[in-house]
């Protein structure tokens, strides 16, 4: 595989999750790896947005949610299409203009009960905070986003070119899409793999419906200790009032690369909480790609701008 060429132009997946990595992509992919790698593999897909703009040949996205690999796996199969999928929040955008709280409350039981795509868009999209959140049944429980108008055209008209970016990247692409634990993903990795990891935030925060402890950030680096394999690790290294410890002890024996990033907690500016991030990693960190523009894929998925 070519070594990783960035693109001008960040391209956002259609399914929103906090903690999202769309500001951070710079610094993550001028970090990665200049040494050519076959495959990228992601045991904590999420959203998809950092192996979506690295753009890899041949993919493996997995995550312990099966919502999130069904709805790619929708998009791959062409059950979910732009068309599909404007039509379909056109519809249910309408009625929950009409009746808000009752209309969204309704959509989650049906979801939780037939686990449809795109009820799970239509959730994801006018949820508190477009947030992701499971119980331990694996039930959608965020509360609704008290927006009934959140539907206009030119919303809908955003998410289904975002439908229509990735399903452009996924036919032109060799990306699996696969539900399992993160161990079994980075087990399965080999020598020349690429493990790009973006678990939930040790001490910080908890996005996953199987909250992330202790034991989880250790069985992490064992795993990732005996694979053959290249990788990243996102993590956090410190705010204002405090350090991540693990990288301390548990990531000790690893490089590690840092930037300041801010979290928009509200519209006023001391809403916004600076963190150190930090991307641990088992290669020599100074080792960076050249950015160049990926011309051939870019100048494609700019036509595919022009709506319906």
């Amino acid at each position: 595989m070519d070594e990783v060429k960035v693109k001008e132009r960040i391209y956002v997946p259609p399914i929103k999750i906090q903690g999202k990595k769309t500001q951070l992509l710079p610094f993550i992919l001028e970090n990665l790896p200049k040494t050519p790698y076959n495959v990228w593999v992601e045991p904590f897909m999420g959203s998809g947005v950092v192996g979506f703009n690295a753009q890899p040949e041949k993919a493996i996205f997995a995550d312990s949610n099966p919502h999130i690999i069904h709805f790619y796996n929708a998009i791959k199969n062409k059950e979910i299409t732009p068309l599909i999928a404007k039509q379909f929040l056109q519809e249910q955008g309408k009625i929950l203009a009409e009746k808000g709280q009752e209309y969204y409350n309704q959509m989650r039981e049906q979801f939780n009960k037939t686990h449809n795509s795109l009820d799970f868009l239509f959730l994801n999209r006018s949820c508190f905070n477009g947030m992701i959140r499971f119980n331990r049944k694996l039930a959608f429980n965020v509360p609704y986003g008290h927006k009934p108008e959140r539907f206009a055209q030119a919303y809908i008209t955003k998410i289904t070119n975002q439908i229509k970016q990735v399903a452009f990247l996924i036919e032109n692409n060799d990306w699996v899409f696969i539900c399992q634990d993160f161990k079994e993903t980075i087990q399965n990795a080999i020598e020349n793999d690429f493990i790009y990891g973006d678990p939930p935030y040790i001490g910080r925060h908890v996005d996953y419906y199987d909250s992330w402890d202790e034991e989880n950030e250790l069985n992490l680096e064992a795993y990732l200790r005996n694979t053959k394999a290249a990788f990243m690790v996102s993590t956090w290294h410190s705010n204002e009032y405090r350090k991540n410890e693990y990288l301390q002890t548990l990531w000790k024996n690893y490089q590690f690369a840092t930037t300041e990033h801010f979290y928009h907690l509200g519209a006023k500016e001391e809403n916004r909480n600076p963190i150190i991030e930090a991307l641990i990693i088992n290669y020599e960190k100074n080792v960076i790609p050249k950015i160049e523009v990926k011309a051939s894929v870019y100048q494609q998925l700019s036509l595919l701008n022009d709506t319906f």
